[in-house]
């Protein structure tokens, strides 16, 4: 009996660890509102309520447990925010009106941009008052920000910065057609910062339902939908889940492959995002995610090959053409079979010039060229370690004059700066044990003897 009372004890005392990490937010006026608001439009759930975690912020825990194959949250047709919303309201006839016909992104940007100046007045402001201020996506970086991303992410953020000022000019005149609907300048209303969170808003939250190709909307895929309540879950990489819209029900529905216990935040998954991802297009990252990787540029993979070798620009020109210089990786279990199968045919001697097709095929190579690739693998981890570290130790320096808005920008990238390092010294292990002690190259530590 008395070990008896020593495990139910300790089971309330974990118990309560594990609440302590939560606080409710259920009761606090924006989210009362917004139950409110939701339950008017037929959407009657208990089992969810929205918390803030100490490791997620803001998500939804569970009331009570959800069975596997159990439903998470069932949110009817009228409380979704799709196209088909704005096109019936105010704003509906100035679409269709207008031509060239605007996208499905565009116009629910416009509408949030709307709803959100209309204030208490809006029809949707209960939802519109619980979105972020602001998002923490590579759109919203300053240049020295930007700057301590890893070359691949930060290439595909420029990018993205880019889109998003190329679709925010081409929108100005459909912008201004809207006047009549406002008393004050359209150009003073959707403002490049507004349109940001908008766009922020829709490409961060929404979720994926097809809809019928419009007659009024260009003909991009008009996938979105958002959420209101349901888009407070957070993405954890582990979970397994159902989601979709269910025509029987004339809901959005989500149901979990494992279940969740009570008193548990209640996950989702976006997909097999690896950190960059999640990063560029949601603006967080999960820690210990299986599917994160580093990746290797083109320009990392020179600093560490050999100049001399007269056929470096026509291996790489091979290599590009059969499609073998992208998705180079090092993972939890070291370098990616690409990434070695690139430094074997980097590896290879000029008079070997006959083996590089089979070498891309999966050949392999002698064994004092396997042991450079494990070398220059080893080069390359260092390398991109280094760079890790000096990113770090500059963020560190910028965090020092930030207000709120940068420190949590900051905080992304950092998450994903040391995701990546710790990665990068599993894959160090990894390659150290591949190297026999008797090699050349364990000789002088990591030198290449060969450069």
């Amino acid at each position: 009996m008395k070990n008896s009372r020593g495990r139910r004890a300790r089971k309330k005392r974990r118990r309560r660890r594990e609440e302590s990490l939560s606080v409710t937010l259920s009761h606090e006026a924006p989210f009362v509102d917004l139950r409110r608001w939701l339950t008017k439009k037929g959407f009657n759930s208990q089992s969810l309520i929205p918390a803030n975690f100490s490791d997620t912020g803001r998500g939804l825990m569970a009331t009570q447990p959800i069975k596997a194959e159990g439903l998470v949250i069932s949110l009817p047709e009228r409380c979704l925010l799709t196209t088909s919303t704005v096109l019936k309201s105010y704003m509906g006839e100035y679409i269709k009106r207008w031509q060239p016909p605007v996208s499905p992104l565009v116009t629910l940007c416009s509408f949030l941009i709307a709803e959100r100046h209309y204030g208490d007045t809006s029809e949707w402001s209960p939802y519109i008052k619980v979105l972020p201020k602001s998002y923490t996506c590579p759109v919203y970086f300053s240049d020295d920000i930007m700057d301590l991303l890893p070359r691949d992410v930060q290439k595909k953020g420029v990018e993205q910065k880019e889109r998003f000022q190329e679709l925010y000019i081409s929108s100005q005149p459909f912008f201004l057609s809207l006047q009549p609907l406002f008393t004050q300048p359209v150009e003073n209303l959707f403002t490049q910062d507004a349109f940001r969170w908008a766009w922020c808003s829709v490409n961060t939250r929404t979720v994926y339902m097809e809809h019928a190709q419009s007659d009024f909307l260009s003909r991009e895929k008009d996938v979105f939908a958002l959420a209101p309540y349901l888009d407070l879950l957070n993405h954890c990489p582990a979970v397994q889940v159902e989601a979709g819209f269910n025509k029987l029900t004339s809901c959005y529905e989500i149901r979990s492959i494992q279940g969740c216990k009570k008193f548990q935040q209640a996950f989702i998954c976006y997909g097999p995002h690896d950190n960059q991802q999640l990063l560029l297009e949601y603006g967080f990252v999960a820690p210990g995610n299986l599917h994160s990787v580093v990746y290797v540029d083109l320009g990392a993979l020179k600093l560490c090959l050999n100049e001399g070798d007269k056929q470096l620009p026509q291996k790489l020109l091979f290599l590009k053409d059969n499609d073998f210089l992208g998705n180079l990786t090092f993972g939890i279990d070291g370098p990616s079979w690409r990434l070695m199968t690139v430094l074997k045919l980097l590896s290879l001697k000029p008079q070997q010039y006959s083996s590089w097709k089979s070498v891309l095929l999966g050949a392999a190579v002698s064994q004092d060229r396997e042991e450079w690739c494990i070398h220059t693998a080893l080069m390359l981890c260092l390398q991109l370690s280094d760079d890790n570290t000096n990113a770090l130790e500059r963020m560190a320096l910028l965090k020092d004059c930030a207000d709120q808005a940068r420190l949590e920008q900051l905080s992304v990238v950092e998450d994903l700066r040391r995701e990546e390092r710790a990665i990068l010294e599993r894959s160090k292990d990894v390659l150290r044990n591949l190297l026999p002690q008797s090699s050349p190259w364990q000789q002088d530590g990591i030198r290449n003897t060969e450069h």
